[in-house]
């Protein structure tokens, strides 16, 4: 059967059981428009901004095990979606981003609407393509698929000319790829399991850190089993919440530069640590030369290989998907009879608990003001910690991570690598879709909210009841943060002075606002907010100006040197 391009793009979305793509249109993209509309498997979710369809189609992929889709036009729409495709890129999220183009025989002309997408987006994709024939479309978009969802997952860029999607050609899907160039590689080397599990059972001081690994190769139920196996302190990184249970007494919470007290310092003090699914990055372990003393025995377990030793010299390098890998050390451990150094562990222990007794996530409270942490931690009690929550970046992005306990994975969806300003509402919006049925709630600043804040139409348009949760303290919090802490006290243009009523704004778009300025006002405010179970409702809580998140690493120090109060 002859179709034409844009006919096989939406095939190609139909064959790959695509149900939402959120996308904008434009010139360059009106035929797979047209053919969009003349269908209804695959529904088109109409963003207000290019940077929200990639963001939702983000959350949509964050939020489950599919890969989020995206539809822009050329030039300013491809500009406009760089953002959220290279948020997705650093926290390896995967997408298949379809871009339009100027016609092929334009192509270098400085046309309108013209951009070199292959060029701008090469350093923030996994793979990209430019499509010159219509008879490549179904492969190229078939490679896009499996390239942006096996190894190390990622956004995948397929740009195609207008008159490509115009042209016709007959309509193969293959069933199947095969790419000779890329083979990730799935089981991890036996030997270095074995090696690694021996590791683990002489260990005095062991330590296990996870990463966003663990939530990507939907491996959480194997980690959880391996940890209490063995019975040895867990923790996470920040897209690793929800990896292994926040409220089960072998989780030290969060590490890092916001994380525990005790997590931090069972990092540094360790003997012996297995890495699953995480890279070392500067917000975990800060600067490398401080991590290694004292000297570990170290255990990485990653997907891609590029990134193992990438920052910190490993001793034990397994490469391989972490599920895969996991359940191996699950086998291994009960095949060989591994056991564990029980008389030095319950000592590690003593001195963890003795870490925990600091109480490092203590604050304040008042009856006057309210304190921001106190909200987050009243949505958790409210939600009954069974919410989808994404966050924008900032003070609030930390205090979420640090107060709402995840037990589950995916139910954790904020920007990490990139820290995108901007990425809560419209990644609540991809994560509504992809959960009809569930409990959605962004927790966000007066400052990022603004930055995607016109998809409040989106969620008017398509009755999305996402509860918005904004922290409202007239600052970009952790930008006065820090010139508090290094840039005395000078406060140069965090204050947001000129900001809306957000109250007014959300009935605007048609929905609820409600403004809490009292600390006993917030949990029936709350409980009224979900209350309402069909509406969007903002809520703008009026937080301390002053507070600040503890604990702190400074930059470029390390684990051990932690801000308290």
């Amino acid at each position: 059967m002859q179709m034409t391009g844009a006919e096989i793009v939406v095939r190609c979305l139909q064959e790959e059981g695509v149900e939402h793509v959120f996308g904008y249109p434009g010139g360059a993209v009106l035929f797979i428009y047209d053919e969009l509309s003349k269908q209804n498997k695959v529904k088109h979710i109409l963003v207000r901004h290019e940077q929200g369809a990639l963001h939702a189609a983000d959350g949509y992929a964050r939020s489950t095990h599919k890969v989020g889709v995206a539809l822009v036009t050329s030039g300013p729409g491809v500009t406009n979606a760089v953002t959220g495709i290279a948020t997705a890129y650093s926290d390896s999220i995967p997408l298949v981003v379809i871009t339009g183009q100027v016609p092929t025989y334009a192509i270098g002309e400085d046309a309108f609407q013209e951009c070199d997408t292959v060029g701008i987006t090469r350093p923030c994709v996994k793979h990209n393509f430019l499509v010159r024939k219509v008879e490549d479309i179904a492969s190229t978009i078939k490679k896009a698929f499996y390239i942006a969802s096996t190894g190390r997952p990622g956004p995948v860029v397929v740009d195609i000319p207008k008159d490509v999607s115009a042209q016709k050609t007959e309509f193969l899907y293959p069933a199947s790829i095969s790419l000779r160039s890329y083979n990730p590689v799935v089981k991890g080397h036996p030997g270095q399991i074995k090696k690694a599990l021996q590791l683990l059972a002489q260990a005095q001081r062991p330590m296990i850190y996870t990463g966003g690994g663990v939530i990507l190769g939907e491996s959480a139920t194997e980690l959880t089993e391996f940890v209490r196996k063995l019975g040895f302190p867990c923790t996470n990184t920040l897209m690793g919440l929800g990896g292994f249970p926040a409220t089960d007494k072998q989780f030290l919470g969060m590490l890092g530069m916001h994380g525990t007290y005790e997590a931090n310092l069972a990092m540094q003090e360790c003997d012996v640590l297995l890495a699953i699914g995480a890279r070392f990055d500067d917000r975990v372990i800060g600067n490398p030369k401080h991590f290694f003393d004292p000297k570990r025995t170290i255990i990485h377990v990653d997907v891609d290989p590029s990134s193992i030793s990438k920052r910190v010299k490993v001793d034990v390098p397994i490469v391989g998907q972490v599920r895969d890998v996991l359940k191996e050390f699950n086998k291994q451990w009960d095949l060989f009879k591994f056991h564990t150094d029980l008389p030095a562990l319950k000592k590690w222990w003593a001195q963890i608990d003795t870490w925990r007794g600091r109480q490092c996530l203590n604050y304040e409270r008042s009856t006057s003001i309210i304190k921001p942490q106190f909200v987050v931690q009243k949505l958790y009690e409210i939600t009954k910690g069974d919410a989808f929550i994404t966050s924008d970046v900032g003070q609030h992005q930390m205090w979420a991570a640090q107060y709402y306990k995840f037990n589950k994975p995916r139910r954790w969806i904020n920007s990490g690598g990139l820290g995108t300003m901007g990425f809560g509402l419209p990644s609540a919006m991809g994560a509504q879709l992809a959960n009809p049925r569930a409990t959605v709630a962004c927790v966000t600043g007066e400052a990022s909210i603004q930055m995607c804040i016109q998809e409040l139409s989106t969620c008017k348009q398509y009755k999305l009841p996402i509860k918005l949760i904004c922290l409202n303290n007239r600052y970009m919090g952790m930008v006065r943060q820090w010139q508090e802490f290094f840039h005395g006290n000078r406060y140069a243009e965090s204050y947001m002075n000129a900001l809306p009523d957000f109250v007014k704004l959300a009935e605007a778009y048609g929905h609820v606002g409600i403004k809490v300025d009292k600390p006993g006002d917030v949990e029936a405010a709350l409980k009224e907010c979900f209350a309402r179970k069909k509406e969007l409702v903002f809520m703008d809580f009026q937080t301390d100006q002053t507070e600040n998140v503890y604990p702190m690493i400074p930059g470029g120090k390390g684990l051990s040197e932690m801000i308290l109060v």
